[in-house]
């Protein structure tokens, strides 16, 4: 919306991207996301000289790029698609300083299904139960189409000095080379990897979404992420391929009526929406838990978990399904999504260790990490967030093998030798020793 907007300008158009890992509100940016910004940008930088406009790159807190680039270029008017997280506060800063200048500042909605003030309660709060959520959502209009590309741009007559990317050094040297046969950022990529999903999975994605060993999911992770793709892209594409264009309905989402085929997985772009909403209602995730009597809870320190913590990092805990995703992790940057729940139950749970501790190792080798999903999900599993497992739920790594990888081929191709590895810890007895750990908190207070 945000290009579009500015493709009617007759002076022209300057894109800019700003790497801003400076201001306050800014949460610098993990290794294996850095290398796939580093390509992302790449792409985009193709695309937009197609359209006739180079891509102006500039590093620095934002407040004080936007406006030095604006009067570099002339600019009348900036635009940008809104972010939710603590960046919105970096933004609203912004705006009211170009506008001070004179300059028409706007954003626009983009990265989501529907804004986070539109959805409520009946007493007007944020919901904290994801299926009181969803069916919230169901009942507002349709999310809007996504929008077409321009044919052309025409480029602001002054050039704009960008930076080197290879300057920036994003591409960090641990994933330099390792990711490359796993991940193709770029809008391109993942349009192409939609089609595919849509062409020959999305019927079975109910039944295999949780079978490791199987390409079931979509892998649209990382692209929405980094915006190469839209939700209200994927929305409508999956509609119209189950032949629900018409729009979506609670039918649709319980698995009846047209469309029932991708109920399921819109859900999924539902829980994503979930976590964005939280975020923009209860601010920073990553730094504390949402119920606030995990601010006791016992967990043991680094230097009682040290060594273990370590093991479960490199994957060599003993427990197959663990390592296997560990590995997985580390050689592709992401994960499927059922072992990222038993990884994490079994370092908050089995081991005790705080789930912030992991929440960072995930922000650094995932490239899909964004400011919302990451620590939400990890609050779900450690049962200190909205709408989170109950604490008793602990994924039994064994159990959940043998009920998803039953055959062993996951396991196999990600931690073949995992079975010559000795367990680091009795599940029995690390299970027990976190609900005694949890009986200590459970009479506070939750807020």
């Amino acid at each position: 919306a945000a290009l579009l907007e500015a493709a009617g300008d007759p002076d022209g158009v300057t894109a800019l991207y700003v790497l801003d890992e400076t201001s306050p509100e800014a949460r610098p940016l993990g290794g294996a996301a850095r290398w796939w910004l580093h390509h992302s940008l790449r792409a985009l930088r193709r695309s937009l000289a197609e359209l006739g406009v180079p891509l102006t790159l500039r590093r620095g807190p934002a407040e004080r790029v936007v406006p030095e680039v604006a009067r570099e270029a002339g600019a009348q008017r900036v635009f940008w698609n809104r972010r939710y997280g603590p960046e919105r506060d970096i933004d609203a800063r912004l705006k009211a300083r170009l506008r001070a200048d004179g300059i028409d500042a706007r954003s626009f909605a983009g990265s989501l299904l529907f804004e986070p003030w539109t959805i409520a309660t009946g007493e007007g709060t944020a919901y904290r139960v994801y299926s009181a959520f969803w069916r919230a959502c169901m009942r507002e209009p349709a999310p809007a189409r996504p929008l077409p590309a321009p044919d052309a741009l025409a480029a602001t007559p002054t050039p704009v000095p960008s930076d080197s990317l290879e300057e920036w050094g994003l591409l960090d040297a641990r994933w330099a080379h390792t990711l490359e046969p796993y991940c193709e950022p770029g809008e391109t990529a993942a349009s192409e990897r939609l089609d595919d999903f849509l062409d020959e999975r999305v019927s079975d994605y109910d039944r295999a979404r949780d079978v490791p060993s199987l390409p079931a999911t979509s892998g649209l992770s990382p692209h929405l992420r980094w915006g190469e793709i839209s939700p209200r892209t994927v929305w409508w594409r999956a509609l119209e391929a189950a032949g629900a264009g018409h729009g979506i309905g609670a039918g649709t989402v319980h698995g009846t009526g047209p469309g029932a085929d991708v109920g399921g997985f819109l859900s999924e772009l539902g829980w994503r929406e979930f976590a964005w909403h939280t975020l923009f209602h209860r601010g920073a995730l990553e730094s504390r838990g949402l119920d606030r009597r995990y601010d006791a809870f016992p967990w043991r320190s680094e230097g009682e978990s040290a060594a273990e913590t370590a093991a479960w990092r490199k994957g060599e805990t003993g427990f197959g399904l663990v390592d296997a995703g560990m590995r997985e992790l580390w050689q592709t940057g992401v994960m499927h999504n059922r072992v990222r729940m038993v990884v994490a139950s079994f370092l908050t749970k089995n081991l005790l260790v705080d789930w912030r501790v992991g929440e960072a190792w995930f922000w650094d080798t995932l490239v899909d990490a964004d400011r919302a999903s990451n620590p939400f999900n990890w609050q779900w599993v450690a049962g200190c967030g909205v709408d989170a497992a109950p604490y008793f739920r602990v994924f039994n790594p064994v159990t959940q093998q043998k009920k998803f990888d039953p055959d062993g081929k996951y396991v196999d191709r990600w931690a073949p030798d995992s079975l010559l590895t000795p367990p680091i810890v009795d599940l029995a007895e690390t299970r027990q020793r976190a609900l005694d750990a949890y009986e200590q908190i459970r009479g506070l207070p939750r807020a």
